[in-house]
């Protein structure tokens, strides 16, 4: 199941099971959403695991990365991946994308905690 919450600066995606064949879909246009946000914002990603794209639905998720760039680079203040399994180097891949702050975690509140210190600085 993929949720997309919008709410004071803070974008948070879930993709969780339930697992269903409309995930993907859900999944990049919550992308799209997010990307269209036009303020100041921080964006913490809640993944299990277990969810997984297609080639093509990979394919569309590497457009929006390199189509967002630049709004991104203005806007997102900071990025916290929470996933099993998370590690620096899951943190470090994504930052050769995108210039803000990210951290990768398995712990959610940490991951908000972070957040909330960016958010603090917007």
């Amino acid at each position: 199941m993929v949720t997309l919450e919008q709410q004071g600066g803070w974008q948070v995606l879930r993709f969780l099971p339930p697992y269903a064949e409309t995930d993907e879909r859900a999944y990049l246009d919550a992308l799209v959403e997010i990307g269209r946000y036009d303020g100041d914002f921080v964006l913490l990603t809640i993944f299990a695991g277990g969810g997984r794209l297609s080639q093509a639905g990979e394919r569309e998720q590497a457009l929006w990365f390199k189509a967002t760039r630049a709004h991104f680079g203005k806007r997102c203040k900071a990025i916290a991946m929470v996933r099993p399994g998370a590690t620096e180097k899951m943190a470090e891949t994504f930052r050769k994308l995108w210039p803000m702050p990210i951290a990768a975690t398995h712990d959610e509140a940490e991951a908000r905690a972070f957040l909330a210190q960016h958010m603090a600085t917007t």
